[in-house]
């Protein structure tokens, strides 16, 4: 990924925030007829010594998990909140025209290796932590002992656990950092003015000092 210096985010509380809030990653790998790319929810286990874990579950008519090699390297990428950026919303542009549109987004490369287990422990724990996780904030969250046990049985005997062992997390933000603080204020209105309300508070809060 370019990367230059002023773009780059290396707090790992920002890379798991990123990674969290955005769970369908894109999982990348190599293969004999070229890349594939396959669109899985993770879940992101955080270590203190390292940078962790994701896991994640396939449908058994994927190939996918067939084809890996249990320690193949892949990369997996979480992208964040994005959107246009118009000129006309700086008003430097205003004064010069010296001012062209752009992209700003936020994302991370998740690089790992990936481990299959297609064990019902393994899968039973995964499906039950990425049910919390996503049933926390409903009313009256779905948890797995709601559905009949052989009903359940029947659907996780579908599924296969992957993980991905991570060795490094690389993210980037580019949201008008090197710009004017009134080419910024002027971008994060313009975002708030169509709606992009979660891009403009990134670029807020990428703008507050660092404490």
């Amino acid at each position: 990924m370019y990367l230059p210096q002023q773009f780059a985010e290396s707090r790992a509380e920002q890379l798991h925030r990123i990674v969290r809030e955005n769970a369908l990653g894109m999982l990348v790998r190599p293969t004999g007829a070229g890349f594939e790319a396959d669109h899985l929810p993770f879940m992101l286990e955080a270590a203190p010594d390292g940078p962790g874990t994701l896991i994640a579950h396939v449908a058994r008519a994927n190939p996918v998990w067939r084809e890996i090699g249990n320690g193949d390297p892949v990369l997996v990428v979480f992208r964040g909140v994005q959107g246009y950026i118009s000129p006309n919303w700086y008003p430097g542009k205003h004064e010069t025209h010296r001012r062209v549109p752009t992209w700003n987004y936020e994302i991370v490369h998740a690089h790992g290796t990936i481990h299959v287990h297609d064990d019902d422990k393994f899968v039973r724990g995964v499906v039950a932590r990425l049910t919390r996780r996503h049933e926390a904030d409903q009313p009256r969250p779905w948890k797995m002992g709601d559905a009949p046990a052989d009903y359940l049985a029947e659907q996780l005997s579908h599924i296969v656990g992957i993980e991905v062992r991570l060795t490094r997390l690389e993210g980037k933000h580019n949201l008008n950092q090197h710009h004017a603080t009134p080419d910024r204020e002027g971008a994060i209105h313009g975002l708030e003015s169509v709606g992009n309300a979660g891009l403009a508070q990134a670029m807020r809060d990428t703008a507050k000092p660092t404490l």
